[in-house]
């Protein structure tokens, strides 16, 4: 195996992941007329997954220590497919929330085990851009989820795109377990009840938390954008169509195209300094998010995937600097708090979309970027590797 053979391996299972995650996200408005129900019901097909990643990270990042790094992530990838044809399948809301609990539950071992991978395989000094290449690879997958079911749904019905996802999942599964060596560096836990222990330590180390918290923040950040933006764009006078809203998620490349320059900026500015220019150039694309003119909120779009997706691959990055043990725990950690933030963010702003509407939810994501900036300036210390 070469050593561009396992960067491949590692952006196929970014792709991968975040194919599945946000596969639903262009066809919500779409459902909700099919189903009879409103914003905040149709949500839960988003925020059920991501529910059940938040619970499920710490755990199977806990048995990977134990289990090993490609095993548990190449098991997971091929049966992640299983879920999306029952949710294909569906016959009710009810059971395509179900479904997507059980996918949740199946994302984890992606997120969280590729990311301690490459804290395990990649020189300190190599792990930014190495993540920056997940990133780049997630994004595109975010992208593909968004577009594929939608440019399909419009010409083959929603069952059929999300069956294609399937289908893609599947071959992605098979591909990266051809591609990617097994572990050289891992260091095996001594068991289950070790890596438990091992996860305990980190949730008490305050270097940690801080990550922990601005993972939170950043997908509480593009759920709530990302998801009610379909509901704004769909509605009078914009009236998108399903393959017009997945067209819309072509800003993700932003994200894929500026990931590989994070860790050249990590290395310029610090961590911290560069996170906190991010969310100052997010906060920008969020304001004009709220600009009649579609070409402004395309820009805005744009500003917001490209500098949330470059703030989550330095602190996941950090993190795996960070814990020098149970990676997988450590980063199945950051995962969990990183989807609980996604579902309330999926969540809240339906619950005020009757009143508020889409001003609502962007007042909502400015606020946590005022906290997320807050934490960052006040509580991101020295990292290992470089100062600030």
């Amino acid at each position: 195996m070469t050593f561009d053979t396992r960067r491949l391996a590692i952006a196929l299972s970014g792709y991968c992941a975040f194919l599945n995650l946000y596969a639903p996200q262009a066809l919500l408005p779409a459902l909700a007329q099919e189903f009879g129900v409103g914003a905040g019901r149709i949500s839960a097909v988003m925020t059920a997954c991501s529910v059940a990643i938040a619970l499920a990270a710490p755990f199977t990042g806990a048995a990977a220590d134990v289990l090993g790094r490609k095993r548990v992530i190449t098991t997971a990838m091929i049966a992640a497919a299983v879920p999306m044809i029952l949710v294909a399948m569906a016959s009710s809301v009810s059971a395509i929330i179900a479904w997507r609990f059980v996918q949740g539950l199946l994302l984890p071992p992606i997120f969280a085990v590729t990311v301690a991978y490459i804290g395990d395989e990649w020189p300190r000094a190599q792990v930014p851009g190495v993540a920056g290449l997940y990133v780049a690879g997630a994004s595109f997958g975010g992208l593909s989820g968004r577009l594929v079911t939608g440019v399909l749904t419009d010409f083959v019905g929603w069952r059929m795109a999300l069956g294609a996802i399937a289908l893609i999942t599947l071959v992605g599964g098979v591909a990266f377990a051809l591609l990617l060596e097994r572990e050289r560096r891992f260091v095996r836990s001594e068991g289950f009840a070790a890596s438990l222990r091992q996860m305990a330590r980190h949730v008490r180390n305050p270097k940690l938390l801080v990550f922990y918290a601005v993972g939170f923040g950043a997908l509480f950040n593009f759920m709530a954008i990302f998801t009610y933006v379909s509901f704004h764009l769909a509605a009078p006078p914009y009236s998108f169509t399903p393959s017009m809203l997945g067209a819309i998620f072509v800003t993700y490349l932003a994200g894929t195209a500026t990931a590989p320059l994070i860790g050249r900026g990590v290395d310029r500015l610090g961590r911290r300094r560069f996170v906190l220019a991010l969310m100052a150039v997010w906060a920008v694309g969020v304001v004009m998010l709220l600009a009649p003119p579609l070409a402004i909120i395309i820009v805005g779009l744009t500003l917001c995937a490209m500098s949330g997706m470059m703030a989550q691959a330095v602190s996941t990055g950090a993190v795996t600097a960070i814990a020098q043990e149970g990676r997988s725990s450590a980063v199945g950690l950051y995962v969990s708090c990183f989807y609980a933030g996604g579902s309330v963010g999926a969540l809240l702003p339906g619950l005020v979309w009757r009143s508020a509407g889409w001003p609502g939810a962007v007042a909502m994501v400015l606020a946590m970027l005022a906290l997320m900036a807050v934490v960052v300036a006040r509580w991101w210390g020295e990292q290992p590797d470089r100062k600030g």
